[in-house]
């Protein structure tokens, strides 16, 4: 485990360098500790795979200071860090998923078996970022690993599943994108009109579950208030 400064108001704890569960875990053990300390100097946390950023306002502390406080929450431990098992339903495919093909054939693979592959396991949120709400999940089997487009679409729609390397994520927001996209969740995942915003938070799993058009735009109305193409 490393801490050193990241630029005048901020400092980076390095757990490791691989990603794996364990160690993301005990990323946001420490977040939830040091967020729990109530330090006034305090201005937020940011949580990645294997390292967490601690910003803090320089006009009340110095980095030494910080250094010291954080240095004793480091062995907060991650077993209690377990989210809720979040159903995400996804249709694949078609209009949806117009990069499954790809990457079926890029992996010698059917359509159906990319189908099968991703929505088998059940993943871990590792850490949001991008995008408000945009998850990042771990545990995605290495079968259907894919690279990023070439030159990332301008409009991505809301709900998207995409795969980047041996990284799936779920867009939150219509942006700009790169990832391959194999489908589309119908569930709103960012709302600003609640609290939290987000639907899926660090450390929720996540269970694709597939289903088809009509299901797609039922709920799709449910969630957004509104029918779609």
């Amino acid at each position: 485990m490393k801490i050193k400064p990241a630029g005048d108001s901020a400092l980076l704890i390095s757990f490791g360098e691989l990603i794996d569960e364990e160690i993301n875990g005990r990323v946001h053990a420490v977040a939830r500790a040091i967020e729990e300390a109530g330090f006034e100097w305090l201005v937020e946390v940011v949580p990645a795979y294997s390292s967490l950023l601690v910003v803090y306002d320089p006009i009340r502390v110095a980095y030494t200071e910080v250094e010291s406080a954080i240095k004793l929450l480091l062995n907060a431990k991650a077993k209690d860090f377990e989210g809720r098992l979040v159903e995400v339903p996804v249709v694949y495919g078609g209009q949806y998923g117009p990069d499954i093909e790809f990457v079926a054939e890029h992996n010698g693979l059917t359509v159906d078996d990319v189908v099968e592959i991703h929505s088998r396991p059940v993943y871990r949120v590792y850490f949001l970022g991008f995008l408000p709400g945009f998850s990042y999940l771990g545990g995605m089997d290495e079968r259907i690993a894919a690279p990023r487009l070439e030159r990332p679409r301008l409009k991505v729609p809301a709900g998207s599943v995409g795969i980047a390397g041996r990284q799936t994520g779920i867009y939150p927001l219509e942006s700009p994108g790169g990832w391959r996209l194999i489908g589309r969740t119908p569930l709103r995942l960012f709302d600003p009109s609640k609290e939290p915003p987000t639907l899926l938070q660090p450390g929720d799993r996540v269970k694709f579950v597939p289903i088809d058009e009509s299901e797609f735009k039922e709920i799709y109305q449910e969630e957004w208030g509104e029918g779609i193409d």
